[in-house]
């Protein structure tokens, strides 16, 4: 079995054993249904909340570093155009 087979299935287990636990919690917990499903989404809009906020910090600095890659691009074509009239004019 290759490494990568390995690795898949262990993800798998992982994964299949996370959401056995999670519905073996959810049907043991000391709530009731309605108390569980409130709880379940006031903290997925907490997530939602989070992820939102988070890729918009994540958006703007890429923005700006993207920004910044494009002023050094810009800025050593010019100075390549530049130094390119400079030989042309010596010749």
């Amino acid at each position: 079995m290759s490494e990568e087979a390995g690795a898949g299935e262990k993800a798998l287990y992982l994964l299949l054993g996370a959401m056995i636990g999670a519905a073996t919690a959810l049907l043991l917990a000391p709530r009731s249904g309605v108390e569980t499903r409130k709880l379940l989404i006031s903290k997925a809009r907490e997530g939602a909340d989070l992820v939102a906020s988070r890729t918009k910090a994540v958006a703007g600095k890429t923005s700006g570093l993207l920004q910044q890659q494009r002023d050094q691009l810009a800025a050593a074509l010019e100075a390549g155009k530049q130094a390119y009239k400079e030989e042309k004019e010596k010749a």
